[in-house]
């Protein structure tokens, strides 16, 4: 649509730190202008304000509570070219393996895969990460911690505090403008792909939840499993239920499914367990007080749009929890040891995330009246959605012929 307006949201304001000339950023909302000025039934934020008003509205609930945890690269460069006779990717981190050979090296570079929780002097990244997170809590993001990740090449990971949902979505664009803008001033470049680089670890960005009304959590019961109420397993049942159909908001990327493969910390089983990082939904073993008690869905990644995401998430808990889908007789588990040491037979009984965008829209195709509950979601949206991730990405991505190709079809 054309008559379409930003009217800032001045709530979200802050004084721009990368801009010399003294400036105002902000989140604006989306309206029509063409017979008065409406809110514009597209607008993401405006989907993730129905969310929260239609949990408020069931009585079920009057918080929803959200951290995600935001895995990313810092790589030194990057280029990549796409032309008919020449398709290349060039990615370099001072602190790869593949870089012991440079002149003068001081030879402390990170093992491949042996990035968790690196010290100095071998990660190179913990000022930058300093300095990110003294500059986001300076703009209202508070920050949990952070460390180096598994990946090598200056894979990294910054966890914040659990907040209302709207405004985690908020806060969500604000942590990427930050790190990504800090980046380049510092000579950096910045990446949220889920999937960047052949080997490596990927990012996630799993999203730990709880659900809260008069200021008490409804997912605590310390007789229940893993200290779990009823609510948070019928939670947990809607999430697992929906898992195919929220992919392709929680993971709406071509390179979404390239993490999500077995043996990389990625989950690719859709069950439930207690401090188990294979199943989609993971229990913390760490977070046993009542206040805290949560879980956290480890599929979805930072490609997605915050808003639709998180409230989609929001809604398949809801819908869990008004309709009893209760995870262990739905054959969700739980399952608590490593999903890849079952045995064959058990494994047999465990479904799997799609495979690729084109299934997960397939499951949205076919899985989506949780979402139009209150018309948080509709489907023109939906159908929009669907239309131009096929058209536009997955189209496009099948018909681009791959360097790896070459090597395997190219003398046949």
């Amino acid at each position: 649509k054309s008559d379409m307006v930003f009217v800032p949201d001045l709530t979200t304001a802050f004084v721009d730190p990368f801009c010399k000339t003294p400036t105002l950023s902000m989140i604006g909302d989306i309206y029509t202008v063409y017979n008065g000025i409406e809110r514009f039934e597209g607008d993401p934020r405006n989907i993730a304000e129905k969310a929260e008003k239609y949990m408020k509205d069931t009585g079920i609930a009057d918080e929803y509570i959200i951290g995600p945890e935001f895995e990313f690269h810092i790589f030194d460069s990057v280029s990549f070219d796409n032309r008919p006779n020449h398709m290349e990717v060039s990615i370099d981190s001072g602190e790869a393996e593949w870089n012991t050979n440079e002149p003068n090296g001081h030879g402390y570079k990170t093992a491949h895969k042996g990035g968790y929780h690196l010290g100095l002097p071998n990660d190179t990244t913990n000022d930058f990460r300093s300095q990110a997170c003294r500059m986001l809590e300076e703009l209202g993001m508070p920050i949990k911690y952070h460390h180096h990740e598994v990946g090598g090449p200056a894979q990294v990971e910054i966890e914040v505090e659990l907040g209302p949902m709207k405004d985690m979505a908020d806060k969500t664009y604000l942590v990427k403008y930050i790190l990504k803008n800090l980046a380049v001033q510092t000579g950096k470049t910045v990446t949220f792909m889920p999937k960047p680089m052949l080997g490596e670890a990927g990012n996630g960005m799993h999203v730990h939840m709880i659900l809260r009304k008069d200021g008490k959590s409804l997912f605590y019961d310390k007789d229940g499993y893993a200290g779990l109420s009823q609510t948070a397993l019928y939670s947990i049942g809607g999430l697992l239920k929906h898992a195919a159909s929220l992919l392709a908001f929680t993971n709406p990327s071509t390179n979404s499914y390239k993490r999500l493969v077995p043996g990389y910390e990625a989950p690719v089983s859709i069950c439930f367990a207690l401090s188990n990082r294979s199943a989609v939904i993971r229990i913390p073993g760490y977070a046993n007080k009542p206040e805290n008690k949560r879980f956290e869905f480890r599929s979805s990644d930072a490609t997605c749009n915050p808003y639709l995401a998180y409230s989609a998430m929001l809604m398949a808990c809801l819908d869990g929890i008004e309709n009893k889908i209760d995870p262990t007789k739905e054959g969700f588990g739980p399952y608590d040891k490593n999903i890849f040491d079952l045995s064959d037979e058990d494994k047999k009984k465990i479904k799997g995330l799609p495979k690729n965008l084109e299934e997960a829209l397939d499951a949205l195709q076919s899985d989506h009246e949780f979402l139009l509950k209150g018309s948080v979601f509709n489907e023109q949206l939906i159908k929009t959605w669907i239309k131009q991730k096929y058209e536009k990405e997955c189209k496009k991505i099948s018909m681009i012929p791959h360097p790896a190709e070459f090597a395997l079809y190219y003398d046949l």
